[in-house]
């Protein structure tokens, strides 16, 4: 008996060694992702890439909650596969994008012949409000929304976007960056779309901030904001000045219900936005519609058919009050400011909505490339 009593006492300790040795092995597997084939999904635990090697985005990654994807300065990950591919970054998981000005991390295309819409792009969902309820993210098909309007999701700073937006058909397509539902604990800075087939970047509610925001050469708007998005932008510079594009910034509290609430109300300024003219389609720098509100200031508005243009009854109602356009520079625009009913009907515009300023600098160096944007963007001259 003592000896089968020795016997299983040391059973036992070979087990618990066993069992720790297996969850280190585990500990280590987190960082094993196939740089030749990176996609699917991520657990608990701490995934970080190697900025050594180059990453074949080859399907879709998503970040689940519990995990944190970690991408180091100077990584490259080039995506094939158009909706197939994209990172998604769910409710209570984080990405850390630890990008520099020297070695920005960049997200591209993966094909030889590089062109606008060959990948989807990055999509993050947050526990933010938003005035729609939230529910499933348009592209990445994940929840987001909520209450928590401090939720974070992590932490991105130098990140280029490259050649994303890539449609599932006429009316569901990637934008370059998607943030649906993000809240304010999340940390976007120094970020880049370049050559995206829909929308640069698109705030579905939530409550995020953005600072020193880049959109070059997109298939439609460069900023886009919906679903009662009430965070920040400073520092936003937009080019579509090669025929590229629809609007400079279009702006909804939420196109199905106009009156929902809480109403989109950021806070912008230090912008330069800057299209292609008078063009067939009537471009706008700033479409201001479906009742946002928003207070804005420091804008540089160049080569628009229409500087502003605030469209619907709702709308119209917030002019110099809740909806505010302050320190404007229009250069070169056909029309500064316009204002129409739903009924498409054109009206005077309200005292206060809007004040011009011919030495707003914008995003810092009025219409040419700001100093903070150069040395890790591309596409800019």
């Amino acid at each position: 008996m003592k000896n089968l009593f020795k016997l299983f006492c040391l059973l036992a300790v070979i087990s618990i060694a066993t069992v720790s040795c297996d969850k280190d092995d585990n500990d280590d597997d987190l960082n094993q992702i196939d740089p030749e084939n990176f996609q699917g999904e991520l657990t608990e635990g701490t995934y970080t890439l190697d900025p050594e090697k180059t990453y074949k985005l080859t399907g879709l990654v998503y970040v689940n909650e519990g995990a944190e994807l970690v991408i180091p300065a100077g990584t490259l990950i080039e995506a094939t596969g158009g909706t197939s591919a994209a990172i998604i970054v769910k409710q209570g998981g984080k990405i850390f994008v630890n990008g520099t000005k020297e070695a920005p991390v960049v997200m591209t295309s993966g094909l030889a012949t590089k062109k606008a819409g060959d990948w989807g792009g990055l999509v993050i969902c947050g526990r933010a409000t938003c005035n729609s309820g939230g529910g499933i993210s348009e592209v990445g098909d994940s929840p987001y929304g909520g209450t928590t309007d401090n939720d974070d999701s992590g932490v991105i700073k130098y990140l280029r976007i490259e050649y994303s937006g890539a449609a599932f058909n006429s009316e569901k397509e990637y934008n370059g960056f998607s943030l649906f539902g993000v809240g304010s604990g999340t940390v976007i800075e120094y970020v880049q779309i370049y050559e995206n087939a829909d929308d640069g970047i698109e705030f579905y509610g939530g409550t995020v901030t953005a600072n020193y925001i880049i959109v070059a050469n997109v298939e439609d708007d460069m900023f886009d904001w919906t679903e009662g998005w009430n965070g920040s932008g400073s520092y936003w510079f937009g080019k579509n000045d090669q025929g590229y594009g629809n609007r400079g910034m279009e702006c909804d509290n939420w196109s199905t219900n106009h009156s929902a609430t809480p109403v989109a109300n950021p806070t912008i300024s230090n912008v330069t936005l800057i299209g292609s003219g008078d063009q067939g389609n009537e471009p706008q720098g700033m479409e201001l519609r479906a009742g946002t509100q928003g207070t804005i200031n420091n804008v540089v508005l160049k080569d628009w058919k229409h500087g502003i243009r605030v469209s619907g009854d709702v709308s119209n109602g917030y002019m110099g009050d809740e909806l505010t356009v302050s320190n404007v520079k229009f250069i070169d625009c056909v029309v500064k400011v316009t204002a129409r009913n739903n009924a498409g009907e054109s009206f005077e515009i309200p005292e206060g909505f809007y004040s011009e300023n011919e030495s707003a600098t914008g995003a810092g160096a009025g219409a040419s490339v700001p100093a903070w944007a150069q040395g890790w963007t591309i596409g800019l001259e």
